[in-house]
């Protein structure tokens, strides 16, 4: 009760705060690509109901069909010049506050993944999808950078399922063990300052 209270009071303040920065980043991006605003995919929430996520779109639009799920490293293509900016400054997450506002999202918990990674490890997201995913976790923190991670495989699908992502789940599966109040807050705050 206590996290979701929090979740709903900070995610409004959030929202109020960076009301212009949200604005101005939703001009920057309609007013230098063709396309919407934001970025909507299915993912997996608790109880593995799926739900849209919202982020602001980085990329082109059409960009899975034009190059696969992931993001192929910081110089993938597909992602727009103030894309860069909005993914290297994390602004382009800041639209799934109204996620967490809505009760799909907590701002700390798992990261949502899509169905079909969801489906393959599915027993370890029946333990982890029994709380809410989040926009922030340790993993987030430890894979900040994740798209330098993908650029060094020759496949970066193989490196995300064979190595990152097993990896995500043990962190998530810690967190779950670990879980606080003051865990949060302290997760929160290396996310706000971690670089």
């Amino acid at each position: 009760m206590l996290k979701r209270t929090f979740d709903i009071f900070a995610s409004l303040c959030g929202v109020i705060l960076s009301a212009p920065l949200l604005l101005g980043a939703a001009l920057a991006v309609r007013l230098t690509s063709r396309g919407p605003v934001f970025f909507r995919q299915q993912r997996i929430g608790r109880n593995f109901v799926p739900f849209s996520i919202v982020k602001f779109r980085t990329m082109v639009v059409d960009a899975p069909r034009l190059g696969g799920p992931l993001t192929q490293g910081s110089r993938d293509p597909r992602i727009t010049p103030v894309g860069r900016i909005l993914r290297r400054t994390k602004i382009d997450e800041l639209p799934q506050l109204w996620n967490v506002l809505c009760g799909e999202m907590s701002l700390v918990g798992p990261r949502p993944e899509v169905a079909k990674y969801v489906e393959m490890f599915r027993q370890d997201y029946a333990e982890i999808l029994q709380i809410r995913p989040g926009i922030t976790d340790p993993a987030s923190i430890k894979y900040r950078n994740e798209a330098a991670e993908l650029e060094k495989g020759i496949d970066p699908e193989a490196e995300y399922v064979g190595r990152i992502l097993p990896d995500k789940i043990a962190l998530a599966k810690q967190y779950l063990r670990d879980s606080s109040f003051w865990y949060d807050l302290s997760l929160l705050w290396h996310t706000a300052f971690s670089r």
